[in-house]
């Protein structure tokens, strides 16, 4: 990515980060007993592995900013407070999505749920798996804003860094909203769609965490809106490169079932698209097709279908002229120039990815 940045070992010491946030929650929930030990160990289950990719960003918004970085932990407890906000929306999202898995693993409500079935306890398995994952989520949540707050950084950079993290917490909940009532309504306008991705993800996965690393480094008003004309358009195309995995990704590499967003009904951008470009009868057989249980063959059916319709090329145009504007913002951003080659590096590692 960059002779300047060593990205696996970046991913690892996020990890260390937070296994010692983890660490010191297990103590203090230890005189809870077992079920509080449970807990907990979803909690490590969920933070470990991915791209890291929100963390990354977070850093590099800071050296963007101050390319000496005097307190290097308490810069990556910053950045995995993040990770943290990350793992506690992909435990509702699984939940409010019915994912049987997460990154190749079974997700916290069906590991919960099997739990409960074991031990033989009274009551619904599944409505018991549900309690958990919702307060997983939830203490996934807490523990983000405690970490981020007892980061280590002077008062007034983490007063405004907290401020842009309450924001990005209400964007992410109030577009998952959003995309739960699209799903509802079974359509979604293309333009409807895009603003689910906007907000449900583009915003949060790339462009806030650009905010609250620079807010940590003292970033006025101007520099990050700078940010944001590299950060909003990139993000966009990292989640549109996510909407192609969704349908088109290799199971053995995303951790997910073959078109595991056909089987969940998800109105993307790609299904807009391909509503939109199909003949009536394919777009009927589509529409009709989301959140049923689907057969390999019929994957592949509505993955021909998508491609026929012209959306898988759309889509792949679009990514395209999203990082094309994303590139020329960031090259223009009075920013650090080895945060600009990083950050050009974490670009494209972003947006031309297969997992």
């Amino acid at each position: 990515m960059s002779s300047t940045w060593d990205a696996e070992g970046f991913r690892s010491s996020v990890q260390t980060t937070l296994d010692a946030f983890l660490d010191a929650q297990a103590g203090l929930l230890a005189p809870l007993g077992a079920d509080a030990s449970r807990l907990v160990a979803q909690a490590r289950v969920s933070v470990t592995g991915g791209k890291r990719f929100r963390a990354a960003f977070c850093y590099w918004g800071h050296r963007a900013f101050q390319a000496a970085v005097p307190d290097e932990a308490a810069l990556l407890r910053a950045c995995s407070s993040l990770e943290l906000l990350h793992a506690s929306a992909l435990v509702h999202d699984d939940l409010m999505d019915a994912s049987d898995t997460r990154r190749g693993r079974p997700s916290t409500h069906r590991v919960l749920e099997a739990q409960h079935r074991e031990s033989g306890w009274r009551g619904s398995p599944e409505q018991y798996g549900a309690a958990g994952a919702i307060l997983l989520g939830d203490i996934l949540q807490a523990w983000a804003d405690e970490m981020l707050r007892g980061s280590g950084f002077p008062v007034a950079v983490t007063l405004a860094a907290l401020g842009l993290f309450d924001v990005t917490r209400s964007e992410v909940i109030a577009g998952q909203f959003l995309d739960v009532s699209v799903q509802a309504r079974g359509h979604a306008s293309i333009e409807t769609a895009m603003t689910v991705l906007r907000y449900k993800s583009a915003k949060y996965s790339i462009e806030r965490p650009l905010h609250i690393g620079a807010a940590l480094a003292g970033a006025s008003a101007g520099e990050l809106e700078a940010l944001s004309a590299f950060g909003l358009p990139l993000g966009e195309a990292f989640q549109l490169r996510d909407d192609l995995l969704g349908v088109y990704g290799d199971p053995a590499t995303t951790g997910k079932p073959a078109g595991d967003d056909l089987v969940e009904g998800k109105r993307t951008v790609l299904v807009a698209l391909a509503l939109d470009g199909a003949s009536v009868e394919e777009a009927k057989l589509l529409d009709s097709s989301l959140g049923q249980q689907l057969s390999a063959a019929e994957v592949d059916r509505l993955r021909a279908l998508i491609t026929g319709s012209g959306a898988q090329e759309r889509v792949e145009t679009m990514i395209t002229e999203l990082c094309r504007q994303a590139v020329a913002a960031l090259e223009s951003a009075p920013i650090d120039g080895a945060a600009q080659e990083v950050l050009r590096g974490l670009a494209a590692a972003a947006t031309q990815r297969a997992l």
